[in-house]
């Protein structure tokens, strides 16, 4: 096998390097033979459980690898002690992702803001169906909060909840609250 041939079965070498670097301490050097040899392990690693995950999804006649065939393979593999760890971040990822989904939803339904809400600039009040925009009401079950909740000058930043009749701007969010200081 041609030297190119097993360099495109490896994890790019700068991003192994990173982790490895983002691990150590700020003063620590790396050789690259220990950078060589992570590189081959973690790509070995990588091809281990894919290959486990991949038998899963054939027999389930899926296919794609999804991440609970991953899962499936570190357990059947014998690493159990990872399968619980990344449950929780596979379960927080998918709800990220449906969150995305639901507010790119909204973004497109209704008012003049540049994120589908109300007349504020920043999208920050109003939105189709009482949803709220981005800094508004509960609609999309998400609020976000720029800048700090409090910023040394006596003022304190509110983020608000509720309803919103999607006619909001900036400092009435749509009967909510936005980006409003008292």
């Amino acid at each position: 096998m041609a030297d190119s041939d097993n360099d495109n079965k490896l994890l790019p070498i700068a991003t192994v390097t990173r982790i490895m670097n983002n691990a150590l301490p700020a003063n620590a050097n790396i050789s690259m033979d220990a950078t060589d040899t992570v590189q081959e392990c973690v790509s070995e690693f990588v091809s281990f459980i894919t290959e486990e995950a991949s038998h899963k999804s054939q027999e389930e006649k899926w296919k794609t690898i999804h991440g609970d065939h991953l899962l499936w393979a570190l357990a059947t593999l014998g690493f159990e002690d990872y399968v619980d760890p990344l449950r929780v971040y596979l379960d927080k990822y998918r709800e990220m992702e449906r969150v995305k989904k639901s507010i790119g939803r909204l973004d497109g339904s209704g008012g003049s803001g540049s994120r589908g809400g109300g007349d504020g600039s920043d999208g920050g009040g109003g939105g189709g169906g009482g949803a709220g925009g981005m800094h508004g009401g509960m609609g999309g079950g998400m609020i976000y909060q720029q800048g700090p909740i409090y910023d040394g000058s006596g003022q304190y930043h509110h983020m608000g909840g509720g309803g919103g009749d999607g006619a909001g701007s900036v400092g009435a969010g749509g009967g909510g609250g936005g980006g409003s200081t008292s």
